[in-house]
C-alpha cells in the first residue's frame, strides 16, 4: 500500500503562478500503474500556459473557481467540477477567484515531458 500526504510531497514551480505535486506516476510506485496524478494550485489572478499533450487529461476541481480553456471553447470550473481534455487540445486553466484554484491533473498515459508542446 502506498499513501502520500500532499504537504509532504516536492513541490514544483510552475513560473507563471501554478504550483504542482506529483503524487502518482509509474515511476514512484510498486503497483505499476500507467496514469499519472498530480495536484496543481493556481494562485488568484494567475494562469497555466497554453500548451497541448498527446495524452488525454482529466481535471478535477478540489477548490477555487476558474476558467478553462480547451482549443476554441472556454467553461467557468467550480468545486467538484471534472474536465475531459482530450489529446493534441490547446489548453490553459485561469483562475478567476479571489481564493486559490486547487485542482487534480490525471493524465493517461501518464505525463511525459516530450509529450507536452509549449504554446507561449
Amino acid at each position: 500500500m502506498i499513501i502520500k500526504k500532499l504537504q509532504n510531497l516536492n513541490k514544483i514551480d510552475g513560473s507563471e503562478g501554478t504550483i504542482i505535486s506529483q503524487i502518482f506516476h509509474p515511476h514512484n510506485t510498486l503497483s505499476g500503474i500507467r496514469y499519472s496524478i498530480s495536484h496543481s494550485t493556481i494562485k488568484p489572478s494567475k494562469r497555466s500556459k497554453r500548451h497541448k499533450l498527446k495524452t488525454s487529461e482529466v481535471y478535477y476541481i478540489v477548490e477555487g473557481i476558474g476558467l478553462i480553456h480547451i482549443d476554441k471553447e472556454s467553461q467557468t470550473v467550480s468545486k467538484d467540477d471534472a474536465v475531459y481534455i482530450p489529446p493534441f487540445s490547446v489548453q490553459f486553466i485561469e483562475n478567476t477567484g479571489t481564493a486559490d484554484l486547487k485542482f487534480l491533473c490525471i493524465v493517461d498515459p501518464a505525463w511525459k515531458q516530450e509529450d507536452e508542446t509549449m504554446l507561449e
